[in-house]
């Protein structure tokens, strides 16, 4: 390991850990820096971005989450965190195509996270399309509830789930 990636290494883990101890204007500072000098560098870009995103700074946080998603750098939970991310950030700023194309692809990615699962059905309600949206969020109920009550009706919301207009 070069003398520079060490010293990459270190400013990123300094950063990470302002940002987890709520000095986040600080931390984002000194990742803005670190982008600067690693422009290609996907995991600064990602923490980079993470760090506007706590800020409420959504609009600046959009680009370092491209860059972080562009190159195969991002190990699973970080692509994850970072589709989730620009997925959730463009919803914000109301870019809600945006929103569903990225979050529809991170759910093909990662099938098994409930949590993306979520945020696509919200985008999804923000482009019109309630029905995928609520059959979504219906079949994430019946396949994570514990409910007593939710599980007696498994069978009948997950009819309704794959058509909400029809009768059964």
């Amino acid at each position: 390991m070069s003398a520079g990636e060490r010293d990459r290494d270190q400013l990123l883990s300094e950063a990470v850990n302002l940002r987890e101890a709520g000095r986040r204007e600080e931390a984002r500072e000194q990742l803005v820096r670190l982008a600067a000098r690693f422009p290609g560098d996907g995991e600064v870009a990602y923490q980079t971005a993470w760090v506007h995103d706590t800020l409420g700074l959504e609009a600046e946080a959009v680009p370092y989450y491209e860059r972080a998603l562009a190159g195969e750098a991002l190990d699973g939970d970080d692509r994850r965190g970072a589709l989730l991310g620009l997925g959730s950030t463009y919803r914000i700023l109301g870019r809600y195509e945006e929103a569903v194309t990225t979050l529809e692809a991170a759910v093909d990615e990662f099938p098994a996270d409930n949590g993306l699962k979520m945020f696509l059905a919200m985008a999804l309600y923000n482009v019109g399309r309630t029905h995928d949206a609520m059959r979504l969020l219906l079949t994430q109920l019946v396949a994570t509830s514990n409910d007593p009550e939710v599980e007696g009706y498994r069978p009948a919301i997950e009819e309704y789930a794959k058509d909400l207009d029809a009768t059964i």
